[in-house]
């Protein structure tokens, strides 16, 4: 069972923006606050005090960033490639057992993401666990970029990327894999949505 303080979180803004006009996603507004800072602030409130310490992967406007208070890493890997990059730079920074990671741009994400995801690793076998949501249609779908990984993933993902690999699930399928489901009566069916455009940050706010 994962312990308290056991988890990094890492804010995932080292995105081009490229939906959204090329903007910095993460230094957009949302209810006053810029999106990573507001991630950031949710993740210091999530239940059972799981984390640790906190990071932020961005690419641009570094020092923006670090006046939120948090060491920030650019990629390791070169030409903005992807989520996947920010895990690789979160897990050769991770000091801790595991690594949470969260996108700057869902800011709704559940206050019991960390406990509910450190709940899948009760079972040895578990090197990942992954959020999965219900769509409109109500399938479940999984939410590769909310993972919860143990760091010694690190030598697994270095060879993957160094081989060329750049999308999540194929990586994640390689390995022993929990879907973890948030669609408990009362979660929220929003806490997941992303925004993309302005217009949708615009409609969360509401």
């Amino acid at each position: 069972m994962i312990q308290s303080s056991e988890i990094t979180a890492l804010v995932l803004a080292g995105g081009r923006g490229s939906r959204m006009g090329g903007v910095d996603k993460g230094l957009q507004s949302f209810s006053g606050t810029p999106l990573a800072l507001h991630t950031l602030l949710r993740l210091q409130m999530q239940e059972g005090g799981l984390i640790g310490e906190l990071m932020l992967n961005a690419n641009r406007n570094l020092s923006a960033y670090e006046a939120f208070g948090h060491p920030v890493w650019p990629d390791s890997l070169s030409d903005y490639a992807g989520p996947l990059a920010g895990f690789l730079t979160g897990l050769e920074r991770c000091e801790t057992p595991y690594l949470l990671t969260v996108p700057c741009d869902t800011p709704l994400f559940p206050m019991d993401l960390a406990q509910r995801l450190a709940a899948a690793f009760d079972d040895p076998a578990v090197e990942i666990a992954m959020a999965a949501a219900p769509e409109e249609d109500g399938q479940l779908r999984p939410q590769p970029v909310f993972c919860l990984l143990r760091v010694n993933m690190l030598e697994s993902l270095v060879a993957f990327t160094q081989a060329g690999g750049r999308k999540i699930d194929r990586w994640t399928e390689q390995h022993h894999t929990a879907v973890v489901p948030f669609d408990r009566p009362g979660d929220a069916p929003r806490a997941f949505f992303n925004a993309n455009t302005l217009a949708e940050l615009q409609s969360l706010e509401g």
